[in-house]
């Protein structure tokens, strides 16, 4: 397998959209484990106070004894956080209901918006050897997304194939560029990805030329469709590139994992086990 170390720093992308059901989540899990089978090192950040991203990649709630509210509130170090998932190469560190009250416990702190940025460059970081960072966002324009994204590197908005889609994107456009001019100059766009996109709809394919007509190259190529096998994989606790690996779900977020992969000089790493 090729080396796939790009930067001694992983590549932070914080995966966000402040609507509700448009496949963060989804997409944070199958991303990663993506990335993973390319031969990265991935670390999943569950930043929301659902829990989803660790539930779906197999964390039990019992055995989240410390989860992303330690490493940001308690300053709990890092390696004490992640667990081992199933998969070679992907971690987490998970989230529970404790998270929902960050907001209000940190209010004080002067530091507030910066408390994921320091908890991610932590000196073990260096150590822990991961290529990519991917946070899960929470569904709204919070402290937690703040947080995200004045830590991260880029942002990754999965956009539901539905109408009225782009206008909610204005609101996150704005946040971007407040956190670009206030707290993170380098922060930019990682892509738009269209999901539960539907070919034989005239609506997902309405919404996909406005995307691409006012977004342009923003908008990745891979669309991700509407899959049974993406919906039921969760139930499982398995990304559905485990649960049903030939399935048209599994195709999508490989395409995506190389997407990405090949923008950091990586496309052509090997697809075997480490």
């Amino acid at each position: 397998m090729s080396d796939f170390r790009i930067e001694k720093a992983p590549r932070i992308i914080a995966i966000a959209n402040q609507k509700g059901g448009v496949a963060k989540t989804t997409t944070a899990i199958n991303l990663a484990a993506g990335l993973a089978e390319l031969g990265a090192k991935v670390l999943v950040v569950d930043l929301d106070p659902q829990g989803n991203a660790s539930t779906g990649l197999g964390i039990e709630l019992a055995s989240r004894n410390l989860t992303t509210y330690d490493l940001m509130v308690e300053e709990a170090p890092i390696g004490l956080v992640i667990h081992k998932t199933n998969l070679d190469r992907l971690f987490i560190c998970p989230s529970n209901s404790d998270l929902s009250s960050a907001d209000m416990e940190v209010i004080s702190n002067e530091k507030r918006s910066f408390l994921l940025h320091d908890a991610l460059r932590q000196p073990a970081m260096a150590d822990l050897g991961f290529d990519f960072v991917l946070i899960d966002c929470p569904p709204s324009l919070n402290l937690l997304t703040v947080n995200a994204m004045v830590a991260c590197h880029s942002v990754l908005i999965p956009l539901q194939s539905e109408f009225f889609a782009l206008e909610g994107l204005s609101q996150l456009m704005l946040t971007i560029r407040e956190i670009r001019q206030t707290a993170n100059s380098d922060l930019r766009i990682e892509g738009v990805l269209l999901t539960m996109y539907d070919k034989r709809n005239n609506l997902s394919q309405l919404v996909e030329a406005d995307a691409r007509s006012n977004l342009g190259d923003l908008v990745f190529k891979t669309m991700i469709p509407r899959n049974v096998r993406v919906s039921e994989a969760p139930s499982y606790a398995l990304p559905v590139l485990s649960y049903d690996s030939t399935s048209k779900g599994s195709e999508a977020y490989r395409a995506l994992s190389l997407e990405i992969a090949e923008r950091y000089g990586v496309g052509n790493a090997g697809q075997e086990g480490a």
